[in-house]
């Protein structure tokens, strides 16, 4: 499925005349103003599955926050907001092939490992409500008084109760269980798979961070399936040899001058991979 079909970027004369209409000088940098124009890069068109490649500083996030801004799609994690953003958002033009659904949004590490750090939180606060509860029920069962207000008649229930279930069965009782922790790679796993609904355009950035080479595979067969089977839209940004070989993924590769469309096998990243092993082929026998 495609929602978004392309979005063009500010060209050059459109950078250097918003750069005149600046008045302040007091600015080190115009960001994202002067980003893309140094790859060449003024449209993207997009297919279910649209990779963007390239190292550090080529843009790959820049875009995405641009297209997450353009299109209003959920977020939850901040992101590199300059003075100028809605600026560039603003000169930013797309084509849509159908209305964006409302539950789109976009996917970074932050979220991942917000994720993560909250389901540590929650346990932990799980773990803190025990001890007391422990507390309480030794307390409870060791307590002696009469029944004069209504919140003594409460404490003598709660006395009552404490002597028929052990101290475990009294915290079962009334605490939830802990949430199971896992790895950073299944949680992270664990998080994409339920973060992806069917029928959405999803911007994910690099999603492959806290992933071991199992679990890229895994997670590139996932994307895949749900840009087939789900009706979803992806856009990613990626280092992964595995997600940049997902089958039928178009992928523009940003570190190019001009930014180009490449097969997999020809990005230099992929090819340091090969030639590694390549090099120690003889080990693997």
């Amino acid at each position: 499925m495609v929602y978004l079909e392309s979005i063009t970027f500010p060209n050059e004369d459109e950078e250097w005349a918003f750069r005149l209409s600046v008045k302040r000088t007091c600015y080190n940098t115009l960001y994202p103003f002067y980003v893309l124009p140094k790859a060449g890069l003024e449209r993207l068109d997009f297919e279910p599955i649209t990779v963007l490649y390239g190292g550090n500083g080529s843009g790959k996030t820049t875009i995405l926050n641009v297209i997450a801004e353009k299109l209003g799609i959920q977020r939850s994690a901040p992101y590199n907001r300059s003075n100028f953003f809605e600026d560039y958002v603003r000169l930013c033009r797309v084509r849509l092939e159908a209305p964006i659904p409302a539950h789109s949004r976009i996917v970074t590490s932050d979220d991942v490992f917000d994720y993560m750090l909250s389901i540590r939180s929650l346990n932990e606060g799980i773990d803190r409500k025990k001890e007391l509860l422990f507390d309480e029920h030794y307390d409870a069962r060791h307590s002696t008084f009469r029944v004069r207000t209504l919140e003594d008649y409460e404490a003598l229930k709660k006395r009552n109760s404490a002597r028929r279930k052990t101290q475990s069965a009294f915290v079962r009782e009334q605490l939830m269980e802990n949430v199971p922790e896992q790895s950073n790679g299944e949680s992270a796993s664990f998080y994409f798979k339920q973060r992806i609904e069917a029928d959405a355009l999803y911007l994910l950035d690099e999603p492959e961070n806290s992933l071991s080479a199992a679990k890229q595979i895994e997670l590139a067969e996932f994307l895949e399936e749900s840009a087939r089977y789900m009706g979803c839209q992806l856009i990613i940004s990626t280092h992964s040899p595995f997600l940049l070989a997902m089958k039928r993924a178009k992928i523009y590769d940003l570190d190019a001058r001009p930014a180009d469309v490449k097969q997999w096998t020809q990005l230099e990243n992929v090819r340091a991979y090969h030639d590694f092993f390549s090099r120690h082929g003889d080990e693997f026998k």
